[in-house]
């Protein structure tokens, strides 16, 4: 199962090195990984981006193709203006991918870590 790691508060920068340690250390041993983290400042950003209609968004990319934000809004019954600014929202966090062959989600999970 391929995952999306999400780091909210704490020491970015220290989370950051260790990662790239591992993944260097990893690679050095020929390991083949693919990982992606992402890391919000506080729980308010978070909250900002992952709202309700967003995560039901997410979820609908993930178990379908979908070749546009158009028919995304008509499969959602949502307004498309609503759902575009929502596709953008997650695109600008790196929780959705947008080609010229749609919009993709090509990860099973998402973990979150909140510092407290």
């Amino acid at each position: 199962m391929s995952g999306v790691k999400i780091t909210v508060g704490g020491a970015f920068e220290q989370e950051a090195s260790r990662r790239f340690v591992d993944a260097w250390h990893r690679a050095e041993r020929g390991k083949k990984f693919r990982e992606r983290h992402l890391a919000f400042e506080s729980w308010d950003t978070l909250a900002r981006v992952m709202t309700a209609k967003r995560m039901e968004l997410l979820r609908y990319v993930r178990r379908h193709k979908v070749p546009s934000v158009r028919m995304l809004a008509k499969a959602l019954g949502r307004d498309y203006s609503n759902v575009h600014a929502d596709v953008q929202a997650l695109t600008s966090a790196g929780l959705l991918e947008t080609t010229d062959g749609g919009i993709r989600a090509d990860y099973d999970a998402i973990e979150t870590r909140i510092a407290i």
